[in-house]
């Protein structure tokens, strides 16, 4: 009888071992694989993970733009990225980091089981003119003098608190303009046959961003698992242009930009960036320059996870307000297609932090450093 009952009670707890792993969600991506992790950054002997990166030629090219544009972050990481380099060049095992004096340090996710946060941002690009003409009404400003006042919040300023000296464009879509604002750089098409103009981060006005994601999902008009920037577009579509000022008024934040001529996407570390190659990160844990191996999720065409991963070689190179602790946003390119995919992307995956030997009982950084924020994620919950 003991027996019996103690079989029973080992069923018992097995069958609730399997409930509680079970009630943990999947449906973005999430694994539980590795167990409960106890520090930010934890030394591993190699990545619990199948698989190879996919963009060796991505990752190298986004090296190359690195020790153009910024040497001495080259010279900080070259150690790590020639490893890296070799690493790739041999086939990018993950099993084989070790052999070429690579250590990985595993995130501990947003939930201390290793589910990083990922999202998307990307480069819109959208029409303008130079005066204000038909449906080109809605103004597209460059950075102002601070003075010693805050400078006027987002409603005071589609009130028109700021002087037209400061207008560097007209747009025919406040929401377009708003997407740019929020992305943090864009392209403009002025319509005259000329190369688009980059429209790069300029400044901000100082005031304190606030989710319109969140507050269509607070409204009850969008469900929180439906959100999405398609959501948001879609949402704008269905109403009237008050209306969509309304709601954009609600984030009283407000990003100006600057104009430059035949220029590339950069971040915040002035790197030219290549898509799904380059990560915004919080400054205060993974310094610029950070190389990153990511397993990522796959999403269909409707934004949905797939059920499969693949292996990604990244850079920190951008920094988000919104992009704070064990979260990522992944650069996804330029144009609407980029943006399509950026739209959908809140999921999460796996990532490790590569470094050169030596490993076990040293700092992974030397300092911390502050974060600072460029561009905010249009639906950041």
């Amino acid at each position: 009888m003991k027996g019996r009952w103690a079989k029973y009670v080992i069923t018992g707890v097995f069958i609730a071992l399997l409930a509680g792993c079970s009630s943990k969600p999947t449906d973005r991506g999430q694994q539980y694989k590795d167990g409960k992790l106890d520090q930010p950054l934890g030394l591993v002997n190699q990545p619990n993970a199948k698989g190879r990166p996919v963009n060796g030629k991505d990752f190298a090219d986004q090296v190359s733009e690195i020790q153009y544009a910024s040497p001495a972050m080259f010279t900080r990481q070259t150690t790590t990225y020639s490893a890296i380099k070799s690493w790739l060049m041999a086939g990018g095992d993950t099993r084989q980091l070790r052999q070429f004096g690579l250590d990985a340090y595993q995130m501990e996710g947003t939930d201390n089981y290793g589910n990083v946060q990922f999202t998307g941002y990307y480069t819109p690009v959208i029409e303008a003119r130079y005066t204000r003409q038909g449906e080109f009404q809605y103004p597209l400003y460059r950075m102002p003098p601070r003075g010693k006042r805050r400078l006027p919040s987002r409603a005071e300023i589609y009130s028109g608190a700021l002087g037209e000296r400061y207008v560097v464009g007209y747009s025919n879509s406040l929401m377009d303009n708003f997407i740019m604002d929020v992305q943090g750089s864009g392209y403009v098409d002025y319509g005259d046959g000329r190369p688009l103009m980059f429209f790069g981060y300029g400044g901000k006005n100082g005031h304190a961003y606030r989710s319109i994601g969140k507050v269509l999902i607070d409204r009850g008009e969008v469900k929180r698992e439906d959100m999405s920037m398609q959501a948001i577009r879609q949402w704008g579509e269905e109403h009237s242009p008050a209306e969509v000022r309304e709601l954009l008024e609600q984030n009283p934040s407000f990003v100006f930009f600057k104009p430059e001529n035949f220029a590339p996407v950069r971040g915040a570390s002035a790197v030219p960036l290549i898509a799904k190659a380059s990560v915004a990160a919080d400054r205060s844990l993974i310094p610029p320059g950070t190389a990153l191996l990511a397993e990522v999720p796959l999403l269909d065409n409707k934004g949905k996870f797939t059920g499969k991963y693949e292996m990604r070689m990244m850079v920190s190179l951008d920094v988000g307000g919104a992009i704070k602790g064990q979260h990522f946003d992944i650069y996804q390119g330029i144009g609407p297609d980029a943006g399509h995919m950026a739209g959908w992307f809140n999921h999460y995956g796996r990532v490790w932090v590569l470094k050169t030997a030596p490993g076990a009982g040293t700092p992974l950084f030397s300092s911390a450093q502050n974060s600072t924020g460029d561009q905010d994620l249009l639906t950041q919950k």
